[in-house]
């Protein structure tokens, strides 16, 4: 039996929408990884260098990489709690035809 046009996977406007794709790039996932390198590496680099007298005079005698590194650290963990606790929800077919009956310019 050979494949018909209705055996045909679907693909561009009429294939469903990926769920994991759109969750993997979502851009809270992106800024929270950003966030938590940058952490990292600040608090790293803070917990290394942080009693050289140079670097203290510096910034007025406070640990300013490290410092920064852990706010980072805790930006970049609120933002994956966000995603966790509001997921992104993908808009089904019906929800996407409901919003196309709308008059032009609304």
């Amino acid at each position: 039996m050979t494949e018909g046009p209705l055996d045909a996977p679907k693909a561009g406007a009429d294939a469903p929408p990926s769920t994991s794709a759109s969750a993997l790039f979502d851009l809270r996932n992106v800024i929270a990884l950003l966030f938590g390198v940058y952490g990292i590496v600040l608090t790293i680099n803070g917990i290394v260098s942080g009693n050289d007298p140079a670097n203290l005079a510096k910034t007025g005698g406070s640990n300013l990489n490290l410092e920064t590194g852990i706010g980072m650290l805790v930006i970049g963990a609120l933002f994956v709690v966000w995603v966790v606790t509001r997921p992104l929800k993908v808009p089904t077919a019906e929800e996407t035809a409901a919003q196309d009956d709308r008059p032009a310019g609304h």
